[in-house]
């Protein structure tokens, strides 16, 4: 241990109440302990918050958390907050001006507290919660995500967010959400060649539609802008990105009562999965982490040192 004013070696000056090595400078008499390193706003040591994040990207939800590791409920979603904001300025920081060729982009759909309809009250933080994904295609790199609601003024803010991590000429694949015109005109411009692939699907009852997605009649490949190769207009890339976050987040899953109860945790939720995904899990396909295969890396990152990062 080294004293932080002096910078000379401290030396052993007994133990703490939790049994923790002290020190103290020999010159200033200031006390150190060496504990544990924490992530900062959490009581809990780096192995306990590694096994909570563990599990919660592979699916558990916090109660099963809860019962498996024996942490409060309450404590787990603490940790979750605050790892989900250290991952979203972990991305932010990484992920800027990225040379791409290929993007696809896609919303998808959830809730927190209740469905839209159900929100009398029109509370802005409860109801439908669309989270905005732009993918490469080739790497698999997730470059920018925003989470609100489906309309114009998110869809903007979801372009801004994909102008600032990308750079150079490349071609950008939407579904037929009108907002995105004006979105992508106003923050990318010139820079993409933008192609729409509207989906026309097959009428059938409400029971059909709660429980199984509609069949799929006709895709319609729409040039924008610009010249974008038709054979490179599709959404499927992202559109299995998305199954993979369902499959992967506990709140995400349909027809349960696993859903946020609050906007900061889902949007906490969604970072710590954009982050694991990029960093740390392997794709399938790719055989390395998406951030190797776009060169933002040059090995597959532990979960240990994607919370410790500075």
């Amino acid at each position: 241990m080294t004293c932080h004013n002096c910078r000379i070696k401290c030396v052993k000056f007994g133990r703490d109440r939790k049994g923790n090595q002290r020190f103290r400078c020999c010159q200033c008499y200031k006390t150190y302990s060496d504990r544990p390193e924490r992530l900062d706003g959490t009581n809990k040591g780096e192995e306990e918050i590694t096994q909570i994040v563990r599990l919660f990207v592979e699916g558990c939800s916090v109660r099963s958390i809860e019962r498996i590791t024996g942490i409060h409920r309450d404590t787990i979603l603490n940790v979750m907050v605050i790892v989900g904001d250290h991952c979203e300025r972990l991305l932010e920081n990484m992920i800027h001006d990225l040379p791409v060729r290929d993007v696809q982009c896609d919303e998808i759909w959830a809730y927190v507290g209740c469905k839209e309809k159900r929100n009398a009250n029109g509370d802005p933080l409860c109801g439908d919660a669309y989270c905005f994904i732009g993918m490469e295609r080739n790497t698999k790199l997730v470059l920018a995500w925003h989470l609100g609601r489906r309309s114009g003024r998110d869809a903007m803010a979801f372009t801004e967010k994909l102008y600032g991590a990308t750079t150079g000429k490349f071609q950008i694949t939407t579904d037929g959400f009108p907002p995105y015109f004006d979105a992508i005109h106003t923050a990318l411009g010139t820079r993409v060649d933008y192609a729409q692939l509207i989906k026309v699907y097959e009428g059938g009852s409400d029971d059909e539609h709660r429980y199984s997605p509609p069949r799929v009649v006709e895709a319609i490949a729409k040039p924008m802008w610009g010249d974008p190769e038709p054979g490179r207009i599709c959404t499927s890339h992202i559109e299995r990105q998305n199954l993979t976050l369902r499959m992967h987040m506990r709140r995400l899953t349909r027809l349960t009562n696993a859903f946020s109860k609050k906007w900061h945790n889902l949007k906490a939720a969604y970072a710590i999965q954009f982050a694991y995904y990029n960093l740390c899990r392997v794709h399938q396909t790719l055989r390395v982490a998406p951030a190797m295969e776009a060169g933002i890396t040059d090995h597959v990152w532990e979960l240990e040192e994607l919370l410790t990062w500075r």
